[in-house]
């Protein structure tokens, strides 16, 4: 998972640097606003990640009985 925000940023930044030769106004632009559009986002990400743990502990809480029971997946059986 690493490699793969390494990988990202890397591409990133090819794609700035080609929109820098090809538009060098709409590249500092970008540059710019990305931090002001990413501090605007913030708060849904956080709402997402609130909501995420709201219903993960809905759905521990509703399990809970069955989990107390013992309740298991049933296995499919093969009929002989």
């Amino acid at each position: 998972m690493r490699n793969y925000h390494g990988m990202k940023a890397l591409i990133l930044l090819v794609c700035w640097c080609i929109l820098f030769v090809l538009c060098w106004p709409v590249a500092l632009l970008v540059l710019i606003l990305l931090p002001i559009v990413w501090l605007v986002l913030l708060p849904f990400r956080l709402v997402g990640v609130v909501f995420g743990a709201l219903f993960a502990f809905l759905q521990a809480l509703l399990f809970l009985p069955a989990r107390l029971l013992g309740w298991r997946k049933c296995e499919r059986r093969a009929i002989r």
